[in-house]
């Protein structure tokens, strides 16, 4: 193993470790599919099961509607699963909140299309700023089984996103 895939090993077991944003707030309700409107913030809540290992999300997205673009106010969850799950969410977590939507859409496609290198990268510095720390998933896409694991937090965000009915938000930005 080189010396950056070491690093890389190493920033998904942090995650993993001690996740971001872990953490439901008490009025969360359960695992059910729920979205809440008030005047300038809606939220969408998402409970997601990756069937093939069993790891599991629920993610609840909380979205500012008071500016000229809808803002990630805050991403929170609770799941179980492998660190590759685990980790995925705590990095989902580090680039969406406080991003624009649209923001929030490329970071998804991007990553998305990381994983589809089959471990080879993007050979794109501008999406490897944008990825941050989500670059450490590159070797994921090498093992097709665990790239479910990685994008299940992406799903979650997705669907609680959609819950969420943030007006004038394509929901393909987001997939």
């Amino acid at each position: 193993m080189d010396a950056m895939e070491q690093l890389y090993q190493q920033v998904i077991l942090d995650h993993a470790r001690a996740p971001h944003g872990r953490g439901l707030p008490a009025d969360a309700p359960g695992t059910t599919a729920v979205a809440t409107v008030g005047h300038d913030t809606c939220s969408g809540q998402s409970h997601q099961v990756n069937t093939t290992c069993g790891d599991e999300v629920t993610l609840r997205v909380d979205v500012d509607l008071s500016g000229e673009q809808p803002v990630v106010r805050d991403v929170r969850w609770e799941g179980s699963g492998c660190s590759i799950s685990q980790a995925s969410i705590s990095v989902l977590h580090d680039l969406v909140t406080g991003a624009d939507l649209e923001t929030v859409g490329a970071v998804s496609t991007t990553f998305r299309a990381l994983l589809g290198t089959r471990g080879a990268g993007l050979d794109d510095e501008a999406a490897e700023d944008l990825l941050g720390d989500a670059n450490a998933f590159t070797g994921v896409g090498k093992f097709p089984a665990r790239i479910k694991c990685a994008l299940l937090g992406w799903a979650a965000l997705t669907d609680a996103l959609i819950l969420a009915g943030v007006p004038g938000t394509p929901a393909e930005a987001t997939r």
